[in-house]
């Protein structure tokens, strides 16, 4: 996976069975997209169409993703999966600490710093989201949740393998229905605070990147700031919001809609790409 150009990606939540995401991975591969260096591109389908969709992205640039994972090996764990199952099913990329796992299943920074370390022993590469939720942001907390959780996520990583790790900021309260965008200064100071704070703790550089999620996108090509990447997150079904292509203050000078169904997603995004 490349790390040093803007992210896009797809995290399908509980959408799409499997012939669904089969249609939606051929058009995507049958699309220049899919082989441009432009833009790192990923999905990440629902476990049940891992495979299917590794296989048919095989050979592409795009990478393809779990929604979660287990730290253990194996064992007794019944409903979940480990790093070994998901690398067997093509995934490269684990989404780690999403902000539904941590309201709706208990997730906590430690169950999260078990899940990156898991991830990064089978060569997974941990897309690790931390964020504030509405009550903390109001309170101005932002910063002690966020070095928090970044904190933890990494407390049980090896110092060389820090760099291996991928920060997503997704705050809480812009995500959603009603979810109002981060403003790209705000976002692009967030990302600023993670790198130092994980800085101080490693030695090591991260990268960071801003999460949104929604479903019919506007997507705004931007420059990226010095701190930050971007990492776009679409559903596959809802209501269209404005989400910013990087954190960094930028013009509209340009906007286009991604629409839900794959092919005009893939020739709307390799449009963005070029």
């Amino acid at each position: 996976m490349s790390f040093d150009k803007l992210w896009i990606g797809t995290s399908w939540k509980i959408n799409k069975v499997r012939a669904e995401a089969r249609s939606f991975a051929r058009t995507l591969a049958d699309s220049d997209l899919a082989y441009s260096d432009a833009a790192q591109l990923f999905v990440i389908p629902p476990f049940t169409a891992v495979a299917d969709v590794a296989d048919v992205l095989t050979g592409t640039r795009v990478a393809v993703g779990v929604q979660n994972l287990h730290w253990a090996e194996a064992g007794p764990w019944t409903g979940e999966i480990s790093g070994a199952m998901a690398a067997d099913c093509g995934a490269t990329l684990a989404e780690i600490g999403h902000s539904e796992r941590r309201a709706h299943f208990c997730e906590t920074d430690q169950s999260v710093a078990r899940k990156v370390a898991a991830a990064l022993r089978h060569a997974l590469t941990p897309l690790v989201c931390v964020g504030d939720t509405r009550d903390e942001y109001e309170a101005g907390r932002t910063a002690e949740v966020l070095d928090r959780q970044v904190r933890a996520a990494v407390s049980h990583v090896r110092l060389e393998d820090v760099g291996r790790v991928v920060l997503a900021y997704e705050p809480v309260w812009a995500i959603g229905e009603g979810g109002i965008p981060a403003e790209p200064a705000f976002a692009d100071e967030q990302h600023a605070f993670l790198k130092a704070s994980l800085r101080e703790v490693t030695g090591h550089e991260v990268r960071v990147l801003y999460g949104a999620a929604s479903t019919k996108v506007i997507v705004l090509p931007c420059p990226l700031s010095p701190t930050s990447m971007a990492y776009l997150s679409v559903a596959p079904h809802g209501s269209r919001k404005v989400t910013w292509g990087s954190s960094a203050a930028c013009s509209l000078r340009e906007t286009r809609h991604v629409p839900s169904d794959e092919r005009s997603f893939a020739k709307a995004c390799s449009r963005h790409a070029a």
